[in-house]
Order: structure tokens, then sequence, then C-alpha cells
């Protein structure tokens, strides 16, 4: 391997290789950890609000037990200025292995909380601590993950489709962790609640040691190996990126309404839904996501190649605006309890959330300058969180138990959607521009 003693540089051979390693490292890594935040979302919808709020009334056990769920979305952009930080200060490698460590740990203690019938509420309370230590490594997980991936890319013309890549790692952890309950969900009623539905979550301890076996291989980025040789580091760069660049973290934040708001209903609130309202079967639901998540594997990245050809903030609209008409569809077809339409909403549901997350972590990493990327992009992104992504099946929740309909659901759905077209209408749109010194 050629190396210039100056600048860290190497060989064209080498970066090649390089960049496929950081591309698998950031995919496979993430997929990881997005499978230990998706496996506590499946779960709570199942199990948490029979588990550890047996007391309560369906309706208000379903509000607790996703309240507790929400707790890891408050944490979300905590762990973004935590991470963000030293991720713009020691570098992206460093930070994610952290992360990594921080997830998969919390995740694995949550197989061993005991319900309410042995510790009462201190179950509760065990698991909204594992959920905010889970929320804090998932909020530095994103950033370094794109940028791993982004800032080893040779071309301008294809950082949309390689940034992408990282945003698979969503449906592939989707896909895992239903994959994981559905095997369990094959035990009987009582032994699932028992015992079954903590088995994925131990398994999550294999999914660690391969994570890390992959992270330790790859080297740091070429962009902040040139900002450490240009002594460009910022002492405090979550204070810089809020002082320098607040009207982007906000933007940012705004621009993903459209996509998690939605999301977290179509894959979480689903199941409690469809198994305490429509009276539908688990396995039913768990197969549909399954075969949603599927789909993503290949529509990420599709619609991430995309933007790279018709620009970030083109192909991102067209899906906010899909999404908010989408939502009456997909109730309408719910409603209706016929497995094969229900099917058919689950299934397509996430092609919507697709146009935009393909091309999202780059639309929102180039907002942002180099040496600030991190944590920029981190906040913006995670911030979404208190907004979109942890309230949304507490006010479908909510909505649901005031209406007894799910028309209001509908329609908040529609207000996130105007709500990301406003907010990306306004961002800069930086498609194919060189951001590698900046």
């Amino acid at each position: 391997m050629a190396v210039s003693p100056g600048t860290g540089a190497i060989d064209e051979a080498e970066h090649r290789r390089q960049l496929r390693r950081a591309i698998l490292a950031g995919t496979i890594g993430t997929a990881i950890e997005w499978y230990d935040f998706f496996l506590y979302s499946t779960v709570t919808g199942l199990v948490f609000a029979r588990l550890y709020f047996p007391r309560a009334d369906p309706f208000v056990g379903t509000l607790e037990a996703f309240g507790v769920y929400a707790v890891g979305f408050l944490a979300r952009p905590i762990g973004a200025a935590i991470f963000g930080h030293y991720g713009d200060r020691l570098g992206r490698k460093a930070a994610l292995i952290a992360t990594l460590l921080l997830m998969g740990s919390a995740t694995f203690l949550v197989a061993l909380v005991p319900g309410y019938e042995r510790i009462g509420i201190w179950g509760a309370i065990i698991l909204t601590v594992l959920r905010f230590i889970q929320g804090i490594g998932v909020g530095g997980e994103w950033g370094g993950s794109v940028l791993l991936s982004m800032e080893w890319a040779q071309s301008n013309r294809h950082r949309g489709f390689i940034a992408s890549w990282p945003q698979f790692g969503v449906p592939a952890g989707l896909f895992l962790s239903n994959l994981a309950v559905l095997a369990a969900s094959g035990l009987s009623g009582e032994q699932f609640l028992t015992w079954g539905w903590r088995v994925p979550f131990l398994f999550s301890i294999v999914l660690i040691v391969v994570g890390l076996y992959i992270r330790l291989g790859i080297l740091e980025t070429p962009v902040f190996r040139r900002l450490v040789a240009e002594r460009r580091i910022e002492r405090a760069p979550v204070l810089e990126v809020l002082r320098r660049q607040p009207r982007e973290i906000i933007l940012t934040a705004l621009c993903r309404m459209a996509e998690q708001a939605p999301f977290y209903l179509f894959t979480a609130f689903v199941f409690a839904y469809g198994t305490e309202v429509l009276r539908l079967h688990r396995d039913l639901l768990l197969t549909a996501v399954l075969a949603a998540a599927m789909i993503s594997f290949f529509s990420i990245p599709f619609f991430g190649h995309l933007s790279d050809r018709f620009g970030r903030k083109r192909v991102y609209m067209l899906g906010a605006a899909l999404t908010g008409v989408y939502g009456f569809a997909y109730f309408a077809m719910l409603d209706t309890r016929a497995p094969v339409l229900v099917a058919i909403a689950i299934v397509l549901s996430l092609v919507p959330h697709d146009i935009m997350y393909g091309p999202q972590a780059a639309l929102i990493a180039e907002s942002f300058t180099g040496r600030l990327r991190y944590s920029g992009a981190s906040l913006g992104y995670q911030l979404s969180s208190l907004i979109a992504g942890g309230p949304a099946p507490l006010i479908a929740s909510s909505l649901l138990s005031r209406y007894r309909s799910d028309t209001p659901i509908a329609m908040f759905i529609l207000a996130c959607a105007i709500i990301s077209l406003l907010a990306t209408a306004m961002l800069k749109d930086n498609t194919n521009k060189d951001i590698s010194g900046d």
C-alpha cells in the first residue's frame, strides 16, 4: 500500500478497497444497531404493554409502553451531540466503535429485565433506562456511518448512491428484528410472553462481535485525515455548528417529518393497532413488515442513485408528497381486515418512505461543512426524533383513543408531509458539488 508521509494519503487501488470496506462497515454496523433498536420497537407493540403494565386498560397500557419506547428518541439528540463532538474531534471510526458497544450492551440487557409480576414497576423503570442508553447509541451511529462511506467516495457524481448504503442498514435491521420475533412467535402464546421474546435480544451479542470485527479493520476517512493534517479540527464542534449553521440543523430536522413519523407508525404502531384493535394475527403483520423491508433492500439504493441524476431535493420532495397521500389509503386497507389488503397496505407503505430515505443521507450531510459535518448532520437527523419518530406512536395512540378512528392519524401523516415539503424547499441542494475540502 502506497502512503504519502505528509498527509497519510493512499494510492488509488487502496482507496477503492477502503471505500468498499467503509461501505460494508457502515451498512453492516448500521444494520446491527437498527436490529437492536427495531427489536425493541416491535416487541413494544406485542409484549411490553401486557408484561410491564398488566393492570392498565388496553389503550392506556399501549400508551404507557410507547411512552417507554419514546424515551429512546429523546436520548437520540443527546447521543448525536456526544458522538458528534468526538466524531469531529477524534475521528469517525472511534465514535462508531463506541456506539456499537453501547447499543449492543443495552439491547442484550433488555432480555434480562423481569416482568411486573416479579419486581413491579421497577421492570418498566429498568426498561426506560436501557431504552435511553439505546437512544444515545443510535443517536451517534447514523452520522458516523454515513460519513464513513461518503467521505471515502472519489466521485461527487455517485455520492447519493454511496451514502444510501448505510441507509440500507435500516431495512436490514428491520428485516432481521422482525424475522427474529417471527421465529420466536412460533412458540405458544404463554411461552412467547414469558421467555420467547427475550431470545432475539440475547442474540444481539453475536451481531455485536461481527460488527466490531468489521469496523476495527477500516481506516479513518480521507476528509478527516486532511482536516487533522491541516490542523482544522474544532475544539467544540457541536457549539460551533449550532452557532454557524443553525438554519441547516432546523431545516434538516423538519425535512425528516414526512419520513420518520410515518415510518414508526408503519413499522411499530401497526403491531399494537393491528393486534389490539383490528384483532389481526401478529404473524400476518410480522410477515408483511418483513416483505416491506425486503423491497427496501432495493428501493433505498435505487432512489439514492436517482438523486445523483435528478437532484436530492426533487426526488426527496416527490417522496414526501406521496407519503402525505398514502396515509389515507394505508388505513383504509387496514380497516378492511382482509389479509390480502392488509398485507398490500403494509408492503407498499415503505416505498414512499424509501424515495426520501435513499437520498436523505447525502442531502443532510452535504448541508454541513466538513469540520462540523458529524455534529451538524447528526443533530439535524436526530432532532427529528423529538418532533417526529418518538411522539408519532404516542400521538397515533392518543388520537385513536380519543376519536376511535384512524382518519385523524392519516391527517397527522399529511401534516408531517406538508412540513417536510416546505423545509426541503428551503434547503440548499448540493448534489454533485465538491464538499471534500470545505
